[in-house]
């Protein structure tokens, strides 16, 4: 698992002005973020909206991200579902289009119980024979995988990672490598001796998060020196901040797909704020994107 890279970007799904998706700009951007230092792409997850695409967007980007990946980069394809036949279908089919590894969020919304989340990720895991990343993430998918039930689940074939997006259960289990899902547990992640971190941050500040990987002695600063952008891209639901930030910095990512909307003016100019703190965007544009 540690093949797939440190920092993992969960990458957005760019739009055109019809709501289209924006294949020339997604390819762009992932060769923007691979000069930039990270070390691949979860392509169709939270922060990719993939709630909101169909299975034929869905597959398409993840072909896409495949056939012009950047060289080196790794490519984890998202495939989870509340429907388990749905998640097998698009773990299938990200295996035969040639993934890396999959990420299959737990199923919201119905919360099954223990023994129904284990047949879920048997009936996942079987599905592939690439490494299957745990998604944790309760605050929103309404259910949680404590730790002893991780350790359960690894002894499952393929499953071999966690995306661990409950920070106060951010603890290495043996048999799965542990991913921070939630950016401001990152540096915690590295200093413990976890894999890495699938990290929408990295969208904005990749190149001072590959120094918390490659300075050690230095992580903690840097870390602290984030923790506006964690907080400016989380004020509101993800990845409303993100998009807003990557347009102001001139990656055409353009809007969201409803029930998300674009930014307000008051998330916008939080957003160009923060990026000037950051030396990212000039004063002039910051008062251009408060106007």
């Amino acid at each position: 698992m540690g093949e797939l890279g440190t920092i993992l970007t969960p990458i957005v799904t760019p739009f055109d002005e019809g709501g289209r998706v924006n294949e020339e700009s997604f390819v762009a951007l992932m060769g923007h973020l691979a000069d930039r230092g990270v070390d691949g792409f979860v392509v169709c997850a939270t922060t990719g909206e993939a709630s909101t695409l169909s299975d034929e967007e869905h597959l398409g980007l993840i072909e896409l991200a495949v056939a012009e990946r950047p060289a080196g980069m790794s490519i984890v394809g998202g495939t989870g579902s509340n429907n388990t036949a749905h998640a097998v279908h698009l773990t299938e089919r990200a295996t035969e289009i040639g993934v890396d590894a999959t990420m299959s969020v737990t199923p919201y919304y119905n919360r099954p119980s223990a023994l129904g989340l284990r047949r879920h990720y048997e009936a996942v895991a079987a599905a592939t024979d690439r490494p299957v990343l745990l998604y944790n993430i309760p605050h929103r998918a309404g259910i949680n995988i404590p730790p002893q039930m991780l350790a359960e689940l690894a002894q499952i074939e393929h499953i071999d990672g966690v995306k661990q997006a409950n920070p106060q259960e951010v603890q290495l289990v043996e048999g799965l490598d542990l991913y921070a899902g939630d950016d401001a547990s990152f540096a915690r992640v590295l200093d413990m001796g976890g894999a890495g971190g699938i990290l929408t941050s990295s969208h904005i500040v990749a190149e001072e998060m590959r120094r918390m990987v490659d300075e050690p002695e230095r992580r903690a600063e840097i870390d602290r020196s984030l923790q506006d952008v964690y907080e400016t891209l989380f004020m509101t639901a993800s990845p409303t901040c993100t998009k807003a930030a990557l347009n102001l910095l001139g990656h055409k990512v353009g809007g969201l797909r409803l029930p998300l909307v674009e930014a307000t003016e008051q998330e916008r100019a939080a957003v160009a704020a923060m990026l000037v703190r950051h030396g990212l965007l000039e004063p002039e544009q910051h008062a251009s994107a408060s106007a």
